[in-house]
């Protein structure tokens, strides 16, 4: 695998399968003749999240099919005695509505063991189950699975299954992770921080894999429990614990002391609701970092109009103050901030953005760096 030439992010992941499914669209039986598209990557990395979130953004279905926790009658169907001999009964799962559109990931396929591959054989390469079951042209099927050098339970896949499908290998991208994870709402500190240090957003050298380590994955969940310790008041020497838990001692010694420096986020809400008060722009990139994600979880969290016209005065107040790489980023950040389920939300935040007063006057001085970041 160390010379496989596939390679793709996440959003080429996604322009490869949306090629498919707007085919597709086009027209439905084309499904019959494309490969099925199987992804490699690490675990952790987010195979199954990007694809189950494509599916939602297109409006269309979505089946997540864990093979390794399977049994091939759930594939092949249930044979049952009859007078005439033995009917199988199909699962319930499989779409039947020939207008219905979606995906049927085959997750995990790498941890299944042969006996299940070979179930699936028919199902993957034909789109049917002999004569009792075929897809409807609509659907599209992916699988994905570890890589063996992973360390991770992965078995090799046969020659036969293999030569059918588009192979690709989904690599980790902080650049695109980031965008992700401000439009997500994931929190400030984590956003910040795997800006500050990218290379720690996917780290499996030197690492305890039976513990926790660094992948998308685990810093996702570090946000959940970082907002619930906070919501709860739980003391930092507790919620280290947890962030302990999730990515293991090394990433997560660095991301709390990056935590505890983050007590810039106040001074930034209280900028933000007064834009009379100053604030003094840090002289370090970390600390830029956890400035700009502040400035853009606050924005948006305003209780009324009046305060939203406020922090907004206030967003362009220190966003005016910022080298424009810095400044740029927080103004691409802010419209596309938890907008990325919702395509209304997202332009009804730029259109804020774009609208405002102070937006020419911050554009003469910063906006030429602003097209790196959108």
């Amino acid at each position: 695998m160390s010379e496989f030439r596939n390679r793709v992010s996440a959003n080429e992941l996604q322009e490869i399968l949306r090629l498919q499914l707007s085919t597709i669209s086009k027209l439905p039986v084309s499904s019959r003749k494309l490969p099925p598209t199987m992804v490699w990557g690490a675990p952790g990395i987010g195979k199954s999240t990007i694809i189950r979130n494509l599916a939602k953004e297109l409006g269309i279905g979505f089946i997540d099919v864990r093979l390794a926790q399977r049994e091939p009658v759930d594939i092949r169907g249930l044979p049952v005695p009859s007078e005439d001999g033995v009917k199988w009964l199909v699962s319930s799962e499989w779409p039947r509505d020939p207008n219905s559109k979606g995906i049927i990931l085959f997750d995990e396929i790498t941890s299944a063991d042969r006996s299940l591959q070979v179930a699936a054989y028919e199902f993957i390469l034909d789109r049917r189950l002999g004569d009792l079951y075929t897809v409807p042209d609509g659907w599209y099927i992916v699988a994905a699975g570890n890589r063996i050098e992973d360390r991770a339970v992965a078995m090799t896949m046969s020659s036969a299954l293999a030569n059918r499908f588009l192979h690709v290998e989904l690599n980790e991208d902080a650049e695109e992770w980031g965008k992700w994870a401000v439009s997500s709402g994931i929190h400030p500190v984590v956003c910040s921080f795997i800006r500050f240090r990218p290379e720690l957003l996917f780290k499996s050298e030197s690492e305890d894999l039976e513990r926790g380590w660094p992948t998308p994955r685990s810093w996702e969940r570090v946000s959940v429990m970082l907002k619930l310790a906070e919501q709860s008041g739980m003391k930092k020497s507790l919620a280290q614990k947890l962030v302990y838990g999730l990515v293991g001692n090394g990433a997560g010694s660095e991301f709390m002391s990056f935590y505890r420096n983050s007590d810039i986020m106040e001074d930034v809400l209280s900028a933000l609701t007064d834009p009379s008060k100053e604030i003094s722009i840090p002289d370090s990139p970390d600390r830029k970092y956890a400035l700009v994600s502040a400035m853009v979880y606050y924005l948006w969290k305003a209780v009324d109009e009046n305060d939203l016209n406020n922090r907004l005065t206030g967003f362009f107040k220190i966003c005016m103050k910022l080298s424009n790489d810095f400044s740029a980023m927080a103004i691409s950040d802010a419209m596309a901030s938890e907008g990325r389920l919702s395509k209304k939300v997202s332009e009804a935040k730029a259109s804020r953005i774009l609208s405002h007063p102070l937006y020419k006057e911050w554009s003469k001085s910063h906006g030429k760096v602003l097209k790196k970041y959108l």
